[in-house]
């Protein structure tokens, strides 16, 4: 089912998510539910706070679009270890309409359980590594436009007031 993905500044988006404790059929439905939406959206990744869902669990697909699906599910993600520094262009679903470049580690080492509840390691470089720090930091509050510099992020915030003003 494609559920509705919460936008900014939904307070929704800044609470902390909790740990799954155990992999039952509902989490293994919300996986479901958010694969769905993200490739509705059509985007690279969804952390389930964005459709108001506050468990750490993330869906990537970094594949192109001429390549087979490519579907990382990961459960109580934690990156282990990180290195190098990258500066690109980020957007997100939660934020439509605004990109801008953001500062994250070039490579991480990311651990997490699988839908099946085995413990999985990944070793990201270029896009997945953005992608897994950007939806992690959802599961923690954090959005992109928060590691922008202060008059970046206000320039923003004015920006997304007047939108929010327009469509009244």
């Amino acid at each position: 089912m494609i559920r509705t993905i919460l936008t900014y500044p939904n307070p929704e988006l800044k609470k902390k998510s909790a740990a799954i404790t155990i992999i039952t059929d509902s989490v293994r439905g919300l996986v479901q539910d958010m694969a769905e939406t993200m490739y509705a959206a059509p985007g690279v990744g969804l952390a389930a706070p964005q459709i108001g869902v506050h468990q750490r669990v993330i869906v990537i697909d970094i594949s192109g679009k001429n390549e087979p699906p490519d579907l990382i599910v990961a459960i109580n993600p934690a990156i282990v270890h990180a290195e190098g520094e990258t500066y690109e262009e980020e957007g997100c679903l939660s934020v439509p309409d605004y990109a801008a470049n953001v500062r994250r580690h070039a490579r991480v080492i990311v651990k997490a359980l699988d839908i099946d509840g085995v413990e999985r390691t990944w070793k990201a470089e270029d896009l997945l590594a953005i992608a897994f720090q950007h939806e992690i930091d959802h599961l923690d509050g954090v959005l992109f436009v928060d590691h922008l510099s202060t008059l970046k992020r206000e320039l923003f915030q004015r920006k997304a007031r007047k939108a929010a003003e327009d469509k009244r």
